[in-house]
């Protein structure tokens, strides 16, 4: 079946949950603006973190694997890791020096028609990504 490029892009109302398959899921966090309030250990000296977003990161099922991106140099890897794990952030894994441009995410579609890639764009320092239902 041909996709058109509108096909490819989904736009969700507010409040419409993200439909996503039922198969474990790899999760791509940036982590400044996002889980952490943007740029605060340059600011004022250390992290604040979004509230909304930890207690959306621990309703992600244990078998999926989530990877935090940051372009936090190596000179604030102990100072953000230990705020993360005093916090409970859970993470698999966490990539510093990461250029701060856009995130590009490429993946095939299943022969099923599953989308193997999504991407969610958030307002700066405000956690309102859509709650996932499982179901395809």
């Amino acid at each position: 079946m041909e996709r058109t490029e509108a096909e490819d892009v989904r736009v969700l109302k507010e409040g419409e949950p993200l439909v996503l398959s039922t198969l474990s899921k790899t999760w791509i966090l940036d982590l400044d603006g996002t889980i952490l309030m943007h740029n605060g250990y340059k600011l004022d000296g250390k992290d604040t973190l979004i509230e909304a977003a930890r207690d959306y990161i621990r309703n992600i099922p244990e078998d999926d694997f989530i990877l935090i991106l940051t372009s936090r140099t190596e000179e604030f890897k102990d100072m953000t890791l230990s705020f993360l794990n005093e916090n409970d952030i859970r993470y698999d894994e966490i990539l510093f020096n990461v250029p701060m441009g856009e995130r590009i995410i490429v993946n095939d579609r299943k022969l099923s028609g599953i989308d193997m890639a999504v991407a969610v764009n958030i307002d700066r320092d405000i956690w309102n990504v859509p709650r996932v239902k499982c179901e395809l």
